[in-house]
């Protein structure tokens, strides 16, 4: 399993940062390998990728989710990972967002990209591609300020 640690400073106020990032769909205009993102429901996705060549689907499940704040998630199927996103009020108009993963390779291609450092690199370019996709709007593409309590909260 690896942990893997990116942040990035989008100069957009925190709701407005927090609001794309709830918008799922939107994954692939600035996610490398991402090919589709479907909300199934407020705490269900289902995402298709593809990495070296090879194409994986899995669903995901919204574990926490606080307005402003942050969106954790846990894979329920295929390659197994888990992770956070959270964002930081820097000043009025300038939000850090952190993304923290952890993933445990599945096949070849995967464990290969996480020991060369690939995996880390394509989710600090994710990281960048959202600074300057929110950035270059200036708004988000759609919102979803519902809340999802920590399990066994």
């Amino acid at each position: 399993m690896s942990t893997i640690t990116e942040s990035v400073d989008v100069e957009v106020p925190i709701p407005t940062a927090y609001n794309q990032w709830t918008q799922f769909e939107s994954f692939p205009e600035f996610m490398e390998g991402v090919e589709q993102v479907r909300q199934l429901d407020d705490t269900h996705t289902h995402w298709v990728t593809e990495v070296g060549g090879v194409t994986r689907e899995f669903d995901a499940t919204i574990t926490e989710q606080h307005p402003d704040e942050r969106v954790a998630w846990k894979s329920d199927s295929g390659p197994r990972h888990a992770g956070v996103i959270t964002f930081h009020r820097l000043d009025d108009n300038t939000t850090r967002v952190t993304a923290q993963l952890e993933i445990d390779p599945e096949g070849f291609v995967e464990n290969v990209a996480d020991k060369t450092g690939t995996l880390k690199l394509r989710v600090k370019g994710d990281m960048k591609r959202f600074k300057e996709f929110i950035e270059r709007r200036g708004a988000e593409t759609g919102a979803w300020r519902g809340d999802v309590p920590r399990p066994g909260s």
